[in-house]
């Protein structure tokens, strides 16, 4: 009988080893998977950055260099809502709250053309975001001011401006439609949404030969706008037209007909 006893115990330590090794084989199978997992997914971000440059940038007609390279520097998936990093790349707006939009691609490139930013140029980026805008004009301007209007949003955007080397540009609070007086006048200033109106506070903030470039909310679709400045005068002309989601404070007013 304790023969018995003493085989049955050794069957089942037998037994629980085998089954701890199995399950330390699974465990390590499974470890090389998500490593092998997250590498692929950190070069499909690399090879996405190459995509959309080669298929919603190059072949809208934004053939300077200087831009081009901007978009393939910049890490486009950085600038969103982990949750969202892989419709970064996609032919669309993302949404990255708070009202707060990363313009597409395609739409966002062509403004930033029209805006023929020089390196001696200071810009204004009026609701900034997370920072992606900044990032890409950073590379082409001598400074750049952002502005976003919470505490949060300035330290989020500062935080990712920072991760990513971005070293001359500031996000400031303040009110959007009040714009930064206090660091212009301003060669560029840059808005990440359509408007209904543009404020006067905007133009009057441009240097002479300044540039401000915005999408007027028309409806459905809108119209992105250069609105240039030449002395004690603002001209505009109608670069092309979108589908850029409307900037919170800045929708037409409803008027009610009695």
């Amino acid at each position: 009988m304790q023969w018995a006893f003493t085989k049955a115990r050794e069957l089942n330590v037998h037994f629980l080893m085998a089954f701890v090794h199995d399950c330390i084989i699974a465990f390590s199978d499974m470890c090389d998977i998500a490593l092998r997992a997250e590498e692929t997914y950190m070069f499909d971000f690399n090879a996405a950055r190459v995509t959309m440059l080669d298929s919603q940038i190059r072949t809208n007609d934004v053939t300077d260099f200087a831009i081009q390279a901007a978009f393939r520097k910049i890490p486009r998936e950085l600038f969103v809502p982990k949750s969202k990093m892989a419709l970064a790349y996609g032919d669309a707006n993302v949404d990255v709250g708070e009202g707060r939009w990363l313009i597409r691609p395609r739409d966002f490139s062509k403004m930033i053309d029209a805006a023929d930013i020089a390196k001696t140029d200071v810009v204004l980026d009026i609701a900034c975001g997370r920072g992606y805008s900044v990032a890409v004009m950073a590379e082409l301007a001598e400074t750049v001011v952002a502005l976003e209007e919470t505490d949060e949003a300035v330290e989020r955007a500062t935080s990712i401006l920072e991760r990513c080397g971005v070293t001359n540009a500031a996000v400031v609070k303040g009110e959007l439609k009040a714009g930064a007086p206090e660091h212009g006048p301003f060669d560029v200033i840059f808005v990440n949404a359509a408007v209904s109106t543009v404020p006067q506070t905007w133009l009057d903030q441009l240097a002479n030969g300044g540039r401000l470039l915005v999408a007027k909310a028309e409806g459905p679709l809108c119209r992105v706008m250069v609105f240039t400045k030449t002395g004690d005068k603002v001209g505009e002309r109608i670069v092309f037209d979108a589908q850029i989601p409307t900037l919170p404070g800045f929708t037409p007013e409803q008027e009610f007909v009695l």
